[in-house]
C-alpha cells in the first residue's frame, strides 16, 4: 500500500488531507486496487473511475448521519478502502472475505446489500421521505451510472423525486459505459450534455456583467428569468433533469478534487432534488483498461508480470456463443437480445456478423423480454440471452407478454446457479419463477454439446423456453454419446439398482462424480440427466420410482420450487408408490460470495458432499435389524 492510504482508517481521516495530498491518495488506492484486482478479478475499470468521487464524497459529507447508496456497488472499491476495510482488502471477493458489492455486515457505510442496477434513487428517496418523517435531519445520496439512467426503476424513482422536496442529492456517474458502451435515446441526450458548456456558469456571468452596469443592470435584471428559460433550452437541449423537478449542475470533471470538493460544499444545506452531473474515466490510471473498458469491465490476471492468466477452457457461455454463430449463419430469422450484456451473454461476435439482428436493449431486462415476446409475434426467432438473477426482474413481462401470447421466444438464462459475486448474482430462483408459467418449457444441458442441441430444439420447438445454463467450464468425463433430446424425456447415463440420482443441468456431472465414490462404498447408483423441469414424463419418472427404491434429486437451485419439487409433484399426481426422495439442493437462505468450487463445497453440493448425504439418507432409511431373542433359560 502507499504511505498516506497506510494512515486511512475511515473517512475523518480524509478530512486532515489537503488538495494535494488527496491527489496523491487517489493514486495510491488506483494502484492497490489494481494489484487486488488482478490477483483475485473483480470489477476493475468501473472502479478506477469513481476515486476521486469517493474520496470527494467521504471529505465533504458525514455518513455517519447522512445517507450513501450506489447503484449496483460494484464501484465500491475506493469506498471500501476508505470506511475502515483497507485492512481486509487483500480478501476481496474472496470466500469469507470481503463482498465486491456493499454488505450491511461489513460495515455501517454499507446501508444495503445492493447488486442490481436501477434501485439507488428509489432507496435514496425512501430514506430522505423516512428522515423527514422522523425530523430526522440527514441528506440522501444516490450514486447512479449512466447506464443505470436508462433502468426503468430509475425513472419512476426520479419521477417520484422531483414532486418532493426532501433532502435527496443524487450524483449521475457519467462514465459512457454500462459493461459495453452505454446504448440508447438518454445515452445520446448525455452526450449532447457533455459537449456543452457550463451553462450555469454561463449565467453567473451574466449576472455579473449586469450588475456592473447601474441603471440598465436593474432594469434587465427581471428580465434575465425569462432569457435563461429560453437559454437553457438551447445550451442543454430538453434539459430533461430539470423539467422532472430536479436543480442540475454539470457536468463537471469527475476527476478534478479541487472542483468536485467545491461543487459538493456548496450544495452540502441547498434543498433538494439535487443533481450532480459527473463526468469520468472508466479505467481511470490504468492505461490498457482505459483502452479496452469493455475488457477490463471485470478482469483477472492481466499484469504483465503474470502474463495472460491461465488457459481458458471452453465455458458454457463460450459454447453458447459459438452455436448462436451458426445458427445465425443459417437461419436468417434468428435475432439476439440483450440487456447491457454483449459480453458476457457471448454475443459480442453475433452483433459483429449480424448487426442488423443484435439489439441490445440496455439496463432494461423487462422491456427487452416484452420486446423479444414481439419480435417472435412478428415471425422472427428471438433469442433472449440474459443473467439468471436479472431475468427474474421481468417476470411479470415473461408471464403476461410472452407466454400469454404464446410468443415463441427462447430466454438464454446464463450464470444459473452459483456465482463468484453473491446473492445479487445467484442464478438461484429461475426454475421456480419459470415453472409455475403455462406454456413455458425449463430445461438445462449436462454439457456443451447438449447446449447446442438444446438451443436448436428451443427454436425449432415454436414455445416459449428457457435454457439455463452456469458460468463454468464444460465438464469432463461424461459419456459422449447423447441420446436425441425429446420434449420432457431423461436420458439415461448410468444403469444401477440401489439408488436413482436425477440430476438436472450442471448436477449430471457431481452426479456422475458421486456415483463414482458411491460405488467404492458398495453403493449401486443410476444416474440420470433429467433435461427438463418442465415438462417432465411421468412415464418415465414412474419406471424410474418402480425400478428404485431411493430417488435423490441433484439441482444448483432453491429447494422451493425447484426440479425436486417438481419431481414430487409428479410422482404424487401419477403413482406415489414406495420410493424415497431425497432432494438435495441449494439451502434456504441467501448465498455468500466466494468461488463456485468454494461454495458447492461448503453447501456439500460437490461429489463428495452429494456421496455422503446420499449414503447418510439410504443408512437412515434402512430397516434396523430385527432383534435377536435371547435363549430361553434352561
Amino acid at each position: 500500500m502507499g504511505a498516506l492510504l497506510d494512515r486511512i482508517e475511515g473517512p475523518e481521516d480524509l478530512r486532515r488531507l489537503d488538495v494535494p495530498e488527496l491527489e496523491v491518495l487517489a493514486e495510491e488506492i488506483r494502484a492497490e486496487i489494481v494489484r487486488v484486482v488482478d490477483r483475485n478479478g473483480g470489477h476493475l475499470g468501473s472502479n478506477l473511475g469513481v476515486v476521486e468521487l469517493t474520496l470527494a464524497l467521504h471529505r465533504t459529507f458525514d455518513f455517519r448521519k447522512d445517507r450513501l447508496v450506489w447503484d449496483v456497488s460494484h464501484q465500491t472499491y475506493a469506498h471500501k478502502l476508505v470506511t475502515g476495510r483497507r485492512g481486509r482488502f487483500e480478501g476481496l471477493r474472496q470466500f469469507g472475505g470481503l463482498s465486491g458489492f456493499t454488505c450491511r455486515l461489513e460495515s455501517p457505510y454499507d446501508l444495503f446489500d445492493i447488486g442490481h442496477a436501477g434501485t439507488a434513487v428509489s432507496t435514496a428517496l425512501g430514506l430522505a421521505v423516512a428522515d423527514a418523517i422522523r425530523g430526522r435531519d440527514a441528506l440522501s445520496v444516490a450514486v447512479v451510472g449512466d447506464a443505470s439512467m436508462g433502468c426503468g426503476p430509475t425513472f419512476e424513482a426520479l419521477n417520484h423525486a422531483g414532486g418532493r422536496k426532501g433532502r435527496l442529492l443524487v450524483v449521475l456517474n457519467d462514465n459512457r459505459m454500462s459493461i459495453s458502451r452505454t446504448v440508447g435515446a438518454l445515452s445520446q441526450y448525455l452526450n449532447r450534455m457533455r459537449t456543452q458548456p457550463l451553462y450555469r456558469d454561463i449565467k453567473k456571468e451574466i449576472r455579473e456583467i449586469l450588475g456592473r452596469i447601474p441603471i440598465l443592470g436593474r432594469s434587465v435584471e427581471g428580465a434575465l428569468e425569462h432569457l435563461w428559460e429560453r437559454l437553457r433550452h438551447t445550451i442543454v437541449p430538453g434539459l430533461i433533469f430539470q423539467e422532472l423537478g430536479f436543480r442540475y449542475y454539470g457536468p463537471i470533471d469527475g476527476h478534478d478534487l479541487r472542483l468536485l470538493l467545491r461543487t459538493f460544499e456548496n450544495l452540502r444545506g441547498e434543498p433538494g432534488p439535487l443533481l450532480v452531473h459527473v463526468l469520468t474515466e472508466k479505467g481511470r490510471g490504468y492505461a490498457p483498461a482505459v483502452a479496452d473498458p469493455a475488457r477490463f469491465h471485470s478482469s483477472r490476471r492481466f499484469l504483465s508480470e503474470n502474463g495472460d492468466g491461465p488457459h481458458a477452457h471452453p465455458s458454457y457461455t463460450s459454447t453458447f456463443q459459438d452455436a448462436m454463430l451458426e445458427i445465425g449463419r443459417e437461419d436468417p430469422d434468428v435475432v439476439a437480445v440483450t440487456s447491457a450484456m454483449l459480453e458476457g451473454t457471448g454475443l459480442a461476435p453475433f452483433a459483429e456478423a449480424f448487426p442488423d439482428r443484435l439489439f441490445d436493449v440496455g439496463i432494461a431486462e423487462e422491456h427487452g423480454a416484452t420486446f423479444a415476446g414481439a419480435l417472435a409475434a412478428g415471425g422472427v426467432k428471438p433469442v433472449f440471452a440474459v443473467y439468471s438473477t436479472f431475468c427474474q426482474r421481468a417476470f411479470d413481462q415473461v408471464a403476461h407478454d410472452v407466454a400469454l401470447q404464446e410468443a415463441p421466444t427462447v430466454f438464454a438464462l446464463d450464470r444459473a446457479g452459483l456465482v463468484e459475486d453473491g446473492p445479487t448474482h445467484h442464478g438461484a430462483f429461475d426454475i421456480a419463477y419459470l415453472r409455475v408459467i403455462p406454456g413455458m418449457v425449463v430445461m438445462a444441458p449436462r454439457d456443451g454439446r447438449e447446449l447446442r442441441a438444446m438451443l436448436r430444439f428451443a427454436l425449432g420447438l415454436r414455445r416459449p423456453v428457457a435454457i439455463r445454463y452456469p458460468k463454468a467450464p464444460l465438464p469432463e468425463g461424461l459419456p459422449e454419446a447423447h441420446a436425441p433430446i425429446d420434449l420432457g424425456r431423461m436420458e439415461t447415463l448410468r444403469e444401477g439398482q440401489d439408488v436413482a440420482l436425477l440430476a438436472y443441468g450442471s448436477m449430471v456431472e457431481t452426479a456422475w462424480r458421486a456415483a463414482k465414490i458411491l460405488e467404492g462404498r458398495g453403493i449401486d447408483a443410476a444416474v440420470f440427466n433429467a433435461r427438463f423441469a418442465k415438462p417432465i414424463a411421468r412415464a418415465d419418472l414412474v419406471r424410474i420410482a418402480r425400478r428404485h427404491p431411493t430417488i435423490v434429486t441433484l439441482e444448483e437451485h432453491a429447494a422451493i420450487g425447484g426440479f425436486g419439487a417438481a419431481i414430487l409433484e409428479t410422482l404424487n399426481d401419477a403413482d406415489p408408490g414406495s420410493a424415497r426422495v431425497l432432494r438435495i439442493t441449494l439451502p434456504d437462505l441467501f448465498v455468500t460470495f466466494g468461488s463456485r468450487a468454494d461454495l458447492l463445497a461448503s453447501l456439500r453440493l460437490d461429489a463428495d458432499g452429494v456421496a455422503e448425504s446420499v449414503e447418510s439418507f439410504l443408512r437412515a432409511a434402512a430397516p434396523a435389524p430385527m432383534p435377536v431373542p435371547a435363549p430361553a433359560p434352561l
